[in-house]
């Protein structure tokens, strides 16, 4: 009784499945459109996050506590609008290749990973949300090959203010970090980014496989076809995986962004993990690790939304003629 009760149970999951919406897999992309379309999408989407990013790393270096609306007020007194976009064009010229790694990474793993599951005998909806975890690790780890630079240079521009500015532009940053700390300055940080980003977009992608099937159940999988019901679950299910997933890795990125942004100057020691972490902790208590986290909270929602109702989009744009049905 009991193994045809489990029987049941898998073939109504395996049934729920294959109603939802059609996965368009990494066998049916033109990869160039893929690359082409993702890159000028992606690019839109982190301009309008983009001033939501600086907010909250001001808020994580500043030394004491301030509010989020202050710190918006005193960057456009100080700057104006353009205070709110300092680093973007070296943030925007790392964002083309590190998205394409993550992709490229993501989509590969997930149709590998999902399969080979399935023929080890692993159910269906476990097998998705296995192959959503694995495919976010790799491309983690794949884009913060690139991103830990970006980051680097695009901090420090970030927060330097008009009377002490260090560097002219990127490329200045660059040549700089470059001069002073070698490409270990560059990469400062890089093992703290994998230990944040990539059990966060395990937990993210998973989160999201689970939160769509979800959301397909109180909707109704019948109305899969309705594409503003399509975006409306998809934007939903990220948003709230986006959220979570800041609340849980605010406490490490704190400590990145203070590691990557602290300037080491002539026989200074080079900070480390322990004493930046030791320095935030003195400075404001476990409090002090949460600074930022609204504009953190609001922007990791509102880019994942952004970021998967665009990629889906993308996928089903850049898919080959056919491959649809």
């Amino acid at each position: 009784m009991d193994e045809e009760r489990g029987a049941a149970a898998a073939a109504a999951a395996a049934d729920e499945i294959r109603r939802l919406p059609a996965e368009v897999n990494w066998e049916m992309l033109d990869k160039s459109r893929f690359f082409v379309l993702g890159a000028a999408l992606f690019s839109g989407v982190s301009a309008a996050l983009y001033p939501a990013v600086v907010v909250k790393t001001h808020l994580q270096v500043a030394p004491p506590p301030q509010a989020a609306a202050a710190t918006v007020r005193a960057i456009l007194c100080r700057d104006g609008l353009r205070g709110f976009y300092r680093g973007f064009g070296a943030s925007l010229a790392g964002t083309v290749p590190a998205r394409a790694l993550y992709m490229a990474a993501l989509e590969a793993t997930k149709s590998s990973v999902g399969p080979a599951a399935v023929r080890l005998g692993v159910s269906e909806p476990a097998a998705s949300a296995v192959a959503s975890a694995a495919a976010g690790v790799s491309a983690a780890v794949a884009a913060q090959v690139v991103w830990t630079p970006v980051d680097v240079v695009s901090q420090r521009l970030m927060v330097q203010t008009g009377a002490a500015c260090r560097y002219a532009g990127g490329a200045d940053a660059f040549r700089k970090i470059l001069a002073a700390d070698g490409v270990r300055g560059l990469y400062r940080g890089f093992g703290l980014s994998i230990i944040t980003y990539a059990p966060s977009n395990a937990v993210w992608w998973a989160s999201y496989a689970m939160a769509q099937r979800l959301a397909w159940r109180v909707v109704g999988a019948d109305r899969s076809e309705s594409y503003p019901a399509l975006m409306a679950v998809q934007g939903a299910s990220a948003a709230v995986a986006g959220g979570a997933a800041a609340l849980v890795t605010m406490p490490l990125d704190t400590v990145k962004t203070r590691l990557q942004v602290m300037e080491t100057d002539g026989m200074a020691a080079r900070p480390t993990l322990g004493s930046t972490m030791r320095g935030l902790l003195k400075e404001g208590g476990w409090a002090a690790c949460y600074r930022g986290l609204g504009p953190r909270w609001g922007s990791m929602s509102l880019s994942a939304a952004t970021m998967v109702t665009t990629y889906e989009v993308l996928k089903r744009l850049s898919a080959k003629e056919g491959s649809l049905g």
